[in-house]
């Protein structure tokens, strides 16, 4: 069971993804074939079938990372080959060479793993030549260029929807947090519910990872994608709604942590306290309408009748109270500065 997870991955590759490496592949080996009719085309195939990645940006960064790697394997391969001449022992000695090279310029894994291999099929399969070698870097950048070219043709990927999604929910599961907020505020809860709500709102924390990790695998998809135009200035909108969600996530885990810590029974006949959960309430219901507005779908309350979504914002002017009973001044207090923060953020003050 064990040996079965290693070797096999959670999810597929798409299967469009490994139709577009095959054409790139069967493609490079065709054309190489036909500029260079007297070798078997393998390092444009390696090129071709490497450099297809899942977004034309990433395919143009293993393209230049494939292209130096040759380059410098080939070169290390032609002068050892013209120094030591053409043994056996002499393949190891390129390899073990390139390997220290490449350590040397620092380069990135993809290419410093390609020197080595570079080097030891340029010693084991062909000739250490000047035209030998000239002919197999014009052919790995022919692969490498056949490979882009057939990633942009063939339906390059827009990973916009994914960052959609996952700042839709992190919007929803804000407020969601508020309105439990408020209901605490106003009810008389347990240690027990107080933990829960905690560890809850302590998972937006991941849920805005996810969210950026997703904004930037967009912005990889959108770069050099010729279907870019529409979605970069969709993109644009809901990127600056999520530069919103770090104060907003921050602060409802704060307001939180306050409440978690500083409860108590009569917290409820507070006067302000009633006050605030409405504005919590209030942020919540605005949050959702920005959420909406940007993502393009409806998000709303569970329950609120669809006509509802148009609706202005309710949030109003920040909460101004006068001294609260002396133990639980640091509570309101603190509730009222994340408050405001909040305030801020979803009314773009």
């Amino acid at each position: 069971m064990r040996l079965a997870s290693t070797l096999r991955a959670s999810t597929r590759v798409p299967l469009l993804q490994s139709a577009k490496a095959a054409t790139a592949t069967v493609v490079a080996w065709f054309v190489a074939s036909i500029i260079f009719p007297a070798q078997i085309p393998v390092f444009a195939a390696i090129a071709a079938l490497l450099v297809v990645q899942p977004s034309v940006n990433q395919s143009v960064g293993k393209a230049v990372e494939r292209s130096l790697g040759v380059i410098i394997g080939v070169l290390v391969a032609y002068g050892v080959g013209l120094v030591f001449g053409r043994s056996s022992w002499i393949v190891l000695l390129a390899i073990v060479l390139a390997i220290f090279v490449a350590w040397i310029l620092r380069l990135t894994p993809g290419s410093a793993n390609q020197v080595p291999i570079s080097a030891m099929l340029v010693l084991s399969i062909g000739a250490a030549s000047p035209d030998y070698a000239f002919e197999r870097i014009i052919e790995t950048v022919i692969g490498a260029a056949i490979a882009i070219v057939v990633n942009i043709a063939i339906v390059p990927p827009v990973l916009l929807a994914p960052f959609q999604q996952s700042l839709e929910r992190l919007a929803t599961e804000i407020a969601s947090t508020l309105d439990r907020l408020a209901t605490a505020l106003t009810s008389e809860q347990s240690s027990g519910q107080l933990a829960e709500l905690m560890v809850t709102a302590r998972l937006l924390r991941s849920m805005q990872e996810k969210a950026q990790s997703e904004l930037a695998a967009a912005h990889d998809s959108l770069a050099f994608n010729p279907r870019a135009a529409k979605a970069k200035r969709t993109l644009a909108t809901n990127e600056e709604l999520f530069k919103r969600m770090p104060a907003l996530v921050t602060r409802t885990i704060g307001m939180v942590r306050a409440l978690h810590d500083h409860y108590d029974d009569e917290l409820r006949g507070e006067p302000t306290v009633r006050a605030i959960a409405d504005e919590l309430s209030r942020a919540s219901h605005d949050l959702l309408l920005l959420a909406g507005a940007a993502t393009g779908n409806a998000s709303r309350h569970d329950g609120e009748p669809e006509e509802n979504q148009q609706e202005p914002q309710a949030l109003t002017a920040p909460l101004v109270v006068s001294t609260p009973h002396p133990s639980h001044w640091v509570l309101l207090g603190s509730l009222l500065e994340d408050l405001r923060r909040i305030h801020e953020e979803i009314a773009a003050d």
